[in-house]
């Protein structure tokens, strides 16, 4: 496998992870939202810190492959 595949797999898979989750953080908390929508502050703090969170990973995971990416010198 060459190295450019490896990494574009590696990047996808690094991703992918966080996606998922903010999906299923969205999935939730409109589920949240439509049983009890009086506790939408406390709902909308409990969602946003872990979605700030995961960006950060998916960020990280970006800057690393970034990094691995770049011409040997």
């Amino acid at each position: 496998m060459s190295r450019n595949l490896a990494l574009t797999v590696i990047f996808s898979i690094c991703v992918l992870g966080p996606a998922l989750v903010m999906a299923a953080a969205g999935y939730s908390s409109i589920g949240a939202l439509g049983r009890n929508p009086s506790a939408a502050p406390k709902i909308l703090t409990a969602m946003t810190i872990p979605l700030i969170f995961v960006e950060s990973v998916a960020i990280v995971a970006f800057l690393v492959v970034w990094q691995l990416f770049a011409p040997k010198s």
